[in-house]
This record gives structure tokens, C-alpha cells and sequence, in this order.
């Protein structure tokens, strides 16, 4: 029955083990081998704990670089203009102008007329977009970035 298969069996697997004692000693040896270099490396490199940081009110967003600035989309489609209307007054208290573009060439000559003030957001489809900055607008807002940080 079940019991003489499953002796049959393990003396079968114990034969193989025993003619290949190599690749044996390696099915044993490379685990423990990884687990020790694992133990090794946590212990080179411990765990770090933070101590716990107070909940602080930032304050308001500095507008400052705001002021008088121009977001320009294309195409103007419903979807774009809930977007733009959310990012306009729901993140900036007096809101940020946004004006709508019929298309991109549009866009690249509004965006060339005022370059100090001008990023353009050319939305692909309903989940993606590109900002379009003029070169030194880039460099500015990368600064800002970085200094918010």
C-alpha cells in the first residue's frame, strides 16, 4: 500500500543523495551560505529610528512667484477645463489665470508673446498631459522647487 511506496520512495531519494554528495552538500551549504551574508549585511548596515516629528501648521503657500501668472491648456475640452478650474482656485486662494487654447501652435505663440509668466499643459487625453515651459521659466520654477524642499 501507501506505507511500502513511501519507503520505496525515501530510499530511492536517499540513494541519490548519497551518489551525488556534491550537489548535495550544495542544496544545504548555498542557502545558509545567502541567509549568513543577509545577517552579515543588516548587521553592516542597522535599522535607523527616527524619533517621532510634532505635527506643525506650515502656513500658507508663499504666492509670491505666483503673482501674475499665466497657465495656458490645449485642447480645450470638457475634462481639461475641470482640471484647470480645480487647479486654479482649489490650491491658490486668489486663484491663478488660466486661459484655453484652441491648439498647440496657439499655445506655442501665447507662450512666446509672455515667456516670463507663461506655462502651457497640453493634455494628451483624459489621464495624461505635458507642461510646456518656456527656458527660463524651467530654471526658475526648478529653484523655487528646490528651495521649498
Amino acid at each position: 500500500g501507501v506505507w511500502r511506496q513511501t519507503r520505496a520512495l525515501l530510499f530511492k531519494n536517499c540513494l541519490i543523495k548519497g551518489r551525488t554528495k556534491k550537489s548535495s552538500v550544495q542544496e544545504v551549504l548555498f542557502p545558509l551560505f545567502f541567509l549568513f551574508w543577509l545577517i552579515l549585511m543588516s548587521m553592516m548596515h542597522p535599522h535607523r529610528k527616527y524619533d517621532e516629528v510634532a505635527n506643525t501648521n506650515l502656513g500658507p503657500l508663499d504666492t509670491s512667484p505666483l503673482v501674475n501668472f499665466v497657465v495656458g491648456y490645449t485642447p480645450p475640452t470638457r475634462m481639461a477645463r475641470e482640471i484647470m478650474k480645480k487647479v486654479a482656485f482649489d490650491n491658490f486662494e486668489d486663484g491663478i489665470i488660466t486661459e484655453e487654447y484652441l491648439s498647440e501652435e496657439e499655445l506655442q505663440e501665447a507662450s512666446a508673446l509672455k515667456p516670463s509668466n507663461f506655462v502651457g499643459v497640453v493634455f494628451k487625453d483624459s489621464t495624461s498631459y505635458e507642461l510646456r515651459f518656456h527656458d527660463s521659466i524651467a530654471m526658475e520654477w526648478k529653484a523655487v522647487y528646490m528651495e521649498s524642499r
